[in-house]
């Protein structure tokens, strides 16, 4: 099964994200992925590497 790949409602094909985007999955196996949009190489953590990065990232 593919993941559902996100995308913040920040990024798109102009404004402040300038279609420059990390997309992310919540993957079968309870783990999340994070991919670069222009780049097909995904980096996959356990959920709570995920919340605490996303805690660091948000402040």
């Amino acid at each position: 099964m593919n993941p559902a790949w996100r995308r913040s409602s920040y990024s798109g094909s102009g404004g402040t994200g300038g279609g420059n985007c990390v997309e992310a999955a919540r993957l079968t196996t309870g783990r999340f992925a994070l991919r670069d949009s222009k780049n097909a190489a995904t980096l996959t953590l356990p959920r709570d590497s995920f919340t605490a990065l996303l805690r660091h990232v948000i402040g």
